[in-house]
Parts: structure tokens; C-alpha cells; sequence
């Protein structure tokens, strides 16, 4: 595992072939990393399926709403579903999408990003200034990559349980 400076803004995420371990970044995006330590406390995302994954580009998962595969999951709508929560405003910086790092899903409206996020396989510049960056896998990017693919996947790949490193 890797070596965790803050255990408060770390996400431990147990995907089917170990943990990813993602460091957030507060000083960036800070209305965004609350959000992802809000329903990873509450137990939000886990068993949350990756319903849009493609090959060289990322990882799509967080739909709290139709994408849990022990409760209520919709392979037809796995993607389309946010948290009870309200929307999150952009909080665009000059961090960039590059290999590994957790960016906010959002429709056409900046503003829109709720309980769905991303994790880039490789640099992604053109995503760059148009979707909030909040967070940087610092070890487990093995396990994303093993992520089956698919929009959506028949059988899609899972965050089997997804913590906040200071409450393990």
C-alpha cells in the first residue's frame, strides 16, 4: 500500500484485484473532495459499478442512484443517476488530467458534477480546464487498468467498498 501523508483526504478504494489508493486534493477542488468523503462515509459507493469504461481513455463510476449492483442496479441507467445531494460548481484549475487522475463527471453544464467521477488511463490534456480534477491515484493503478471495458460493460467491474483511509 502506499504511503499515506494525510489519512483524511484518502481514499481507499477495494476494487476485484486489490486497492487503489487515491490521494485527494482539498486545496484544489475542496466542494468536490467533501463530496467523494461524504458518500464514501455513508457508504454510498460501494458495490457502485464502472458503467462507462474505454479503452485508452478512463474509468467511469460513482452513479450512487442506478449503479449499485446490490441495490436498485439499472444497466440501462447506470450513468444517468447523481446522490441526493445537490450538484457541486465547477472548481476548474490548472491540475491536469493526467494518468491516473479523478476528475468530476458532469452533463454539458459545468456545474452539474454530483456523485460521479472518472479516473483517466493515461494523460487526457484535451479534458484540461473543462472537468474538475480532485484527486491522483498514488498506488493500485494496476487494478484500474484491469477494469473491464465496455459503455456499458455486460458484466461491469465494481468498487466492491470505497473509505476514507482515516476511518480504516
Amino acid at each position: 500500500m502506499a504511503d499515506i501523508k494525510d489519512p483524511e483526504n484518502t481514499i481507499l478504494m477495494e476494487l476485484k484485484g486489490g486497492t487503489v489508493t487515491i490521494e485527494l486534493l482539498p486545496d484544489v477542488a475542496p466542494k468536490h473532495v467533501e463530496r467523494m468523503k461524504e458518500l464514501a462515509r455513508a457508504g454510498e459507493y460501494d458495490n457502485v459499478a464502472f458503467h462507462r469504461v474505454i479503452e485508452g481513455f478512463m474509468a467511469q463510476t460513482g452513479d450512487v442512484q442506478h449503479g449499485d449492483m446490490e441495490d436498485g442496479y439499472n444497466l440501462s441507467r447506470a450513468g444517468t443517476g447523481g446522490s441526493d445531494l445537490p450538484d457541486v460548481p465547477a472548481e476548474f484549475s490548472k491540475v491536469p488530467h493526467a494518468r491516473g487522475s479523478l476528475g468530476a463527471a458532469r452533463s454539458q453544464n459545468p456545474d452539474s458534477a454530483n456523485s460521479q467521477f472518472f479516473i483517466n488511463f493515461k494523460d487526457n490534456d484535451f479534458l484540461n480546464g473543462q472537468y474538475t480534477v480532485y484527486g491522483q491515484v498514488t498506488s493500485g493503478m494496476e487494478h484500474v487498468d484491469a477494469i473491464t471495458r465496455g459503455e456499458p460493460a455486460p458484466e461491469p467491474d465494481r468498487m466492491i467498498s470505497v473509505k476514507v483511509a482515516a476511518d480504516v
